[in-house]
């Protein structure tokens, strides 16, 4: 009888141990889709104000149209992309194109006093900043769930019930992770 009490006791701590590593992998799934969604929500933000960032900007840049197309492109890529890790990768992509066009929008000085393209700029540096913010949260939360995946005895836990790594959101471009360069007497009278 005794025997049959220690092997039920473990019985139930087991299964307690097993219900407690499955709702963590939950929660932690659970953050990482919040994550997402906080950075889908900025992502949309910025989509939408692209259109407007275009038209300020093709009247005075007229022949930049590879600047333009790109980011325009990439916007509709975006709004199609089938899968998670697709549509970081062109995200990305399009924070670099819109790099691009800030650095040729440089160039003209007319589209520089436009109230309408500094606007449009100022409220795009701030919905680059909230993105920044929502990116890393979304990182951090990816890395603490694949954490848990990965890690044993909780793997096991997660192998059976169908959990997975999430990707990460990661700049692909080494270019786009070096040090810029300023020149600081270039244009300074201008």
């Amino acid at each position: 009888m005794t025997v049959l009490l220690v092997v039920f006791g473990l019985c139930v701590l087991a299964g307690a141990w097993c219900i407690a590593i499955y709702n963590g992998l939950v929660r932690g799934r659970n953050l990482v889709v919040e994550a997402q969604s906080g950075m889908d929500v900025q992502l949309k933000r910025r989509c939408d104000l692209i259109p407007n960032l275009v038209a300020a900007v093709t009247g005075y840049m007229g022949h930049e149209r590879g600047v333009l197309e790109s980011v325009t492109g990439l916007r509709a890529q975006i709004a199609t992309a089938a899968d998670t890790p697709d549509r970081l990768r062109l995200e990305g992509e399009l924070t670099t194109a819109l790099g691009k066009l800030f650095a040729v929008a440089e160039n003209y000085p007319g589209l520089r006093a436009s109230e309408n393209f500094l606007s449009l700029q100022q409220e795009l540096a701030a919905i680059e900043n909230e993105l920044q913010l929502s990116r890393r949260y979304y990182n951090g939360a990816v890395r603490d769930f694949n954490n848990r995946v990965q890690s044993f005895p909780s793997n096991i836990v997660a192998s059976g019930f169908g959990f997975a790594p999430r990707p990460s959101f990661v700049i692909d471009d080494p270019a786009d992770r070096a040090v810029p360069k300023v020149d600081f007497g270039s244009g300074a009278g201008s």
